[in-house]
């Protein structure tokens, strides 16, 4: 029978570049910058962050008060000497738990240990009787990463305070909608009913409104109020600009996107929204607008062909869009890149009413930049109130792309010169 050998289990702290690069680090802290009080205030204060959470905290405000104040001058040994036991008992937690969250925050960069063989835990003292090193709790990196946990905190209390704000003002904003819709009695039936889907829809969306993000809050109280001065029936901050409308951009206008309803402007994709006309009423005129709609006034105007060919297939700018829709900023977008304006979509396609499948016909037909501007000008037009059916509006400059008459281009740029007369009037 041959020798067996036996591989023992690995026993001691488990070492990890980063608990290597934390000891590194705390090698070059400058003690006398930063006083107990300041540290016992920053690990108290850590928790707001997630980096650890309030049992972390406690231990770590008691390793920070367990060190001397004078031991924070520039002389001083910021090291911890108590055993897990005697931690345990001072913050009533048991043994393990203790070990365990030490660990935690050596790996979380706010501790790191220096230990000896037997990893028992002593001060070495010179003839004086004063320290000169120790093997403990070492707690010098919390110095050298103060001004970078500081700032972590001040960010976390700035983000809360955003989105309390945020919160507190969509719940505002709801609770008017609802009353505004049921004082809104000068309004038809059907009206009342659309905007009150509307609204419900919003709610969903949103969902349980503490979980929901700051963005997405502002964006539906944005919503809400928009919905609030349709129900009253206020006229739009630019009413003066609507008399030139015609005069401003005639080729972008066209009368019979004003026929245009559907009974489930929210909805996703479904029963009523399947097809390419099923987001029209059943009137014929509606449903020939569904599929020639969108810049139906080019067709009347062919003999303005003598202009320049290359508008029509013109490259627009992001900054182009931006000026020709602000909607994207009355909605809480603001894209700075095509990448952005593309992420936007799919939320864009929701505050509009804009269906899953109308979306994805446009992208498939499009390309996914040009389909982004073609939503974008959707939203503006939705927004003005000059659209009703914002998928059936979609699904028409779908059809136009596919038979080559679309003037994406020609469409931006006329609404950006109509928003540059509405600010100067």
């Amino acid at each position: 029978m041959g020798n067996t050998q036996i591989h023992q289990r690995p026993i001691g702290r488990r070492i990890t570049p980063q608990r290597a690069q934390f000891r590194r680090l705390a090698e070059s802290a400058d003690i006398g910058t930063v006083t107990r009080a300041q540290l016992a205030v920053l690990a108290q204060s850590l928790t707001c962050t997630g980096l650890i959470n309030g049992t972390e905290s406690h231990l770590l405000v008691a390793l920070i008060n367990t060190v001397p104040a004078d031991s924070f001058d520039r002389s001083g040994r910021l090291i911890v000497f108590k055993s897990n036991q005697q931690l345990a008992f001072e913050i009533g937690r048991s043994v393990g738990r203790v070990s365990r969250m030490l660990s935690s925050l050596f790996d979380a960069g706010l501790i790191t240990m220096q230990d000896s063989g037997n990893y028992k835990r002593y001060p070495i003292r010179n003839g004086d009787g004063e320290i000169t090193d120790g093997c403990g709790i070492d707690l010098r990196i919390l110095i050298v990463r103060y001004a970078e946990l500081d700032e972590l905190v001040r960010q976390a209390r700035s983000q809360k305070k955003a989105a309390d704000a945020a919160l507190r003002r969509y719940r505002g904003a709801l609770r008017n909608a609802r009353y505004a819709l049921a004082a809104a009695a000068r309004l038809s039936e059907d009206s009342l009913s659309r905007l009150g889907a509307r609204i419900e829809r919003v709610s969903n969306i949103v969902g349980i409104a503490g979980k929901a993000s700051s963005r997405v809050l502002r964006r539906a109280t944005a919503l809400l109020e928009w919905l609030i001065e349709r129900m009253m029936q206020l006229p739009r901050r630019s009413a003066e600009a609507q008399k030139t409308q015609n005069m401003t951009c005639p080729y972008v206008e066209n009368g019979m996107h004003k026929q245009i309803t559907t009974p489930h402007p929210f909805d996703d994709s479904s029963e009523e929204r399947r097809s390419a006309y099923a987001e029209q009423l059943s009137s014929p005129k509606a449903g020939s607008a569904s599929k020639w709609a969108f810049e139906e006034s080019l067709r009347r105007r062919r003999s303005e062909i003598n202009q320049p060919r290359r508008l029509r297939h013109a490259m627009v700018a992001l900054q182009d869009v931006l000026r020709a829709v602000p909607a994207l900023k009355t909605y809480g977008f603001a894209p700075t890149t095509w990448a952005d304006l593309a992420r936007a979509v799919p939320l864009m396609c929701r505050f509009a009413g804009i269906s899953e499948d109308a979306r994805a016909r446009a992208v498939e037909q499009m390309g996914e930049q040009q389909a982004a501007v073609a939503v974008a000008v959707t939203l503006e037009k939705y927004d003005r109130q000059e659209v009703n059916s914002p998928g059936g509006y979609l699904r028409a400059m779908t059809d136009r792309a596919r038979a080559g008459e679309l003037h994406l281009a020609r469409s931006v740029f006329g609404l950006a010169a109509r928003n540059s007369m509405e600010i100067r009037h």
